[in-house]
């Protein structure tokens, strides 16, 4: 469940993770509990999530390493805490 005093990832964040941790988007759905479907439409900007799949998807990237950045609830990008071995 995402904290609703915690900002909201973006797409763009999503995105970003993916590419540093070399995942693609069968990979990350599936990680997830999410539908290709679904994170594909997030990812376009075409969806927005609710806050269980929000909350799902990012805490699937932070656990894999990924730190999302923001600056007054603004997202402002990533960062790499700890890669994990995983494709």
């Amino acid at each position: 469940m995402v904290n609703a005093s915690e900002p909201s990832i973006t797409p763009a964040q999503v995105r970003a993770a993916r590419a540093w941790l070399n995942w693609n988007q069968d990979y990350l759905a599936r990680k997830a509990g999410l539908s290709k479907t679904t994170l594909n439409r997030f990812e376009q900007g075409l969806s927005i999530l609710n806050s269980e799949t929000s909350g799902r998807l990012r805490k699937t990237l932070e656990e894999a390493g990924i730190q999302f950045q923001f600056r007054k609830m603004l997202a402002t990008g990533i960062s790499i805490v700890n890669l994990s071995s995983e494709p």
